[in-house]
């Protein structure tokens, strides 16, 4: 029994230090690392025109973005619909693990990577149930998910308008 219980004390411990190694690692990185929040987004090509219409990223299934303020990054689902994009945030509220969602409420200015690219804007969330209720169609849609329908607190989305570089 003694046995066991130090070969499972080992691999808890072994599994514990790795997922330290990499948050740490992932705090200093270029970017997230799998569903770790990463360091600020330094390489790629910085786009600097306005964009219009995100109708390229309709078939793109995640991002990388950070907040201007923290500069932490993360990958995140997008959607478009009429060529505008936004990105959806399922349970905002669990602020112990989703802190963005406020974070970019009060500071809303944000840098995304897609395909090597960056975009600076600005998140903006949406309060129009009709149209949360219809980007949360088409997250459905996209995403190959069962259709809910969700209160104003169950699923968030930010509209992306482009920005100045800054």
């Amino acid at each position: 029994m003694k046995v066991v219980l130090r070969i499972l004390g080992l691999l808890v411990g072994v599994a514990a230090a790795a997922l330290l190694v990499v948050f740490v690692y992932g705090r200093f990185s270029d970017g997230p690392v799998g569903f770790f929040s990463g360091g600020p987004l330094a390489s790629g090509e910085l786009v600097e025109g306005a964009i219009g219409d995100w109708s390229f990223a309709t078939d793109v299934p995640t991002i990388e973005f950070q907040l201007v303020e923290p500069p932490r990054s993360r990958t995140v689902w997008i959607v478009v619909e009429d060529g505008v994009a936004y990105i959806p945030c399922g349970v905002p509220n669990f602020r112990l693990w989703k802190q963005w969602p406020h974070e970019a409420l009060a500071d809303g200015r944000a840098v995304l990577r897609i395909d090597g690219r960056l975009y600076p804007v600005t998140l903006s969330k949406i309060d129009d149930m009709e149209r949360a209720g219809s980007l949360l169609r088409r997250v459905g849609e996209k995403y190959a998910l069962p259709q809910t329908e969700g209160g104003p607190d169950s699923v968030w989305f930010f509209r992306l308008d482009s920005r100045p570089a800054a």
